[in-house]
């Protein structure tokens, strides 16, 4: 089913048309009334059956507003101009809006690429660009999108890890939301194209590990924020620890042997490293 325009003229001058042919219509039926004359009785009929007629093609169209017209179930085309117009008599109009829709997804439960179950929930913002597809090459185009969104979030869902944790995979779901957004809009608007409907713009919106398995994998994550932070430690105890020896060597302010470098480094790191405040031991030396 292809979009095509369909006959219209502009309401205001269909209105004077109409007028004049009820003018007629009732001049002839006085006519009637006054000489008995059938010929003026039938084009009196005549002129008010296409009086009514013209009554019945007066439509309205809306600003971002689109009407499909079927005649005796043959598709006419189809209006998007708003304003009053006289289009074709006796035709069954279906109106759609061609504003800028947005549908929010149900949180569903999928597992994503490593098998863990996860709930995820979209944003799906899209509009109508085809009257003609919308209105007959799907039964309910609404519907019809939201059934397609549900089903292009499983899909892409299951494509990426929830998390990337060992850097295994170049995009995750929750690292990347900008990239699966994409990816979820290409994927959809590949669905929804037979439907007529643009898809501007998807975007997650909800993101969870399931029920079942978020206590481990909230330890796992912080777990790896542990490992994380404790190896910015290390390597700034390292750095420090090594700077200490350096500068304490160059300005010669004590002389250290191998067994003193590495007695002074291992109670510096054990002080630096240490997640419990240390109590320093002072030696005073021998009171004997």
């Amino acid at each position: 089913m292809q979009e095509k325009d369909v006959f219209k003229l502009n309401g205001f001058a269909g209105l004077g048309i109409f007028i004049l042919v009820v003018a007629a219509a009732v001049y002839f039926l006085v006519q009637f009334g006054m000489t008995g004359s059938l010929v003026w009785a039938v084009i009196g009929i005549i002129l008010a059956a296409a009086a009514f007629l013209i009554m019945t093609g007066f439509t309205i169209i809306q600003p971002n507003q689109a009407m499909a017209l079927t005649l005796f179930g043959s598709y006419l085309g189809v209006i998007k101009k708003e304003g009053f117009w006289l289009t074709v008599p006796l035709s069954v109009r279906k109106k759609v809006s061609l504003r800028v829709l947005n549908f929010n997804s149900d949180r569903l439960k999928v597992n994503d690429l490593e098998g863990n179950p996860i709930e995820i929930a979209a944003v799906v913002v899209y509009k109508v660009f085809d009257t003609a597809k919308a209105v007959f090459d799907v039964e309910d185009y609404k519907t019809f999108v939201h059934t397609q969104s549900e089903t292009g979030l499983r899909h892409i869902a299951s494509q990426y890890p929830y998390d990337n944790f060992n850097n295994d995979y170049e995009i995750s779901l929750r690292q990347h939301s900008d990239e699966v957004g994409e990816e979820l809009t290409k994927d959809l608007q590949a669905r929804l194209k037979v439907a007529g409907v643009e898809v501007i713009e998807a975007r997650i919106m909800h993101l969870a590990y399931a029920s079942e398995i978020a206590s481990a994998m909230l330890q796992r994550q912080q777990a790896k924020a542990v490992l994380a932070a404790r190896k910015v430690i290390v390597d700034g105890a390292v750095g420090m620890v090594k700077s200490a020896i350096e500068q304490l060597s160059n300005e010669g302010v004590v002389e250290l042997d191998e067994e003193k470098k590495a007695q002074m480094v291992n109670n510096l790191m054990v002080a630096l490293v240490s997640e419990k405040g240390n109590q320093p031991i002072v030696n005073t030396g021998s009171i004997y």
